[in-house]
């Protein structure tokens, strides 16, 4: 499973096709007991939050898919390449976790606290992370399609690491994501892929966006004050009665700004 994981981050990462993106997803066996079922009860992992007697306890590379874990204490957990796949994390406690190479493709997560968690390698395509706070957490991984309406991702650290040749590729990948009326404040997301967001009316104040890619995007009503725009792509993109928008930093290194929507349709 830790080499399925990590083929799967190193090809969604990198720069290359959606599509060569979609064939690995595809490749892996998500239909396979390791992905669906559960190894452990969740009666089983509460008894190990109570033996750690407030200690964080270690998950990694358990098979968790399905569980109802919704409200837990999981505060510093190492779930390092552990499989969550339709967990329900509604509530839960996940300030400071290791959440590397983890799965949770379509898990709900929403209202959960995942403040300064590792993230690197991890697949949380079509998670519901709807009013989640991750601030400060390192997102390099793969959303796409999932709902972090009204999330706040306080100096987000999801931006590509372009001082480390051997790293510089890998992004958070928020294709599609569902970033309405989020908080973003401070948040890095320097080449990371936005494509097609929804990020109407969310708080994009001083965030990183350089060389990122929002094509077809929307940000009608998005407050971008001390927003960097430097060789961001907007193609498509709906920049429509945007706030703070004479304070943009290098609003004219945008990409394809001639293709960007400025005004709604009558």
């Amino acid at each position: 499973m830790r080499r399925l994981a990590l083929s799967f981050m190193l090809a969604t990462l990198a720069a290359g096709p959606a599509v060569a993106e979609q064939d690995l997803l595809l490749g892996a066996n998500m239909s396979s007991p390791a992905m669906t079922q559960a190894e452990m009860s969740r009666a089983d992992v509460e008894a190990m939050i109570k033996a750690a007697d407030g200690k964080p306890i270690d998950l990694h590379d358990k098979a968790l898919s399905g569980l109802d874990l919704s409200g837990l204490n999981l505060r510093g957990a190492n779930l390092r390449t552990a499989r969550l796949n339709k967990t329900n994390l509604r509530g839960a406690d996940l300030s400071g976790a290791n959440l590397e190479q983890a799965w949770f493709l379509t898990a709900d997560l929403s209202g959960a606290k995942l403040a300064d968690t590792k993230m690197f390698g991890i697949t949380a395509r079509d998670a519901n992370l709807s009013g989640a706070d991750l601030s400060r957490s390192m997102p390099i991984g793969d959303f796409k399609g999932a709902n972090m309406s009204g999330a706040t991702l306080v100096d987000l650290k999801g931006g590509a690491d372009i001082k480390n040749q051997s790293m510089g590729l890998m992004r958070a990948v928020f294709t599609s994501v569902n970033l309405a009326g989020a908080n973003l404040k401070g948040a890095n997301l320097g080449r990371s892929r936005l494509e097609y967001a929804d990020l109407q009316d969310a708080d994009l104040t001083d965030v990183v966006l350089m060389g990122s890619d929002l094509s077809g995007a929307n940000l009608t009503g998005a407050t971008v004050a001390g927003a960097d725009f430097k060789n961001v792509d907007v193609s498509g993109a709906r920049l429509i009665d945007l706030k703070g928008q004479d304070r943009v930093k290098d609003w004219a290194g945008r990409v394809n700004a001639d293709r960007a929507v400025t005004r709604a349709s009558p």
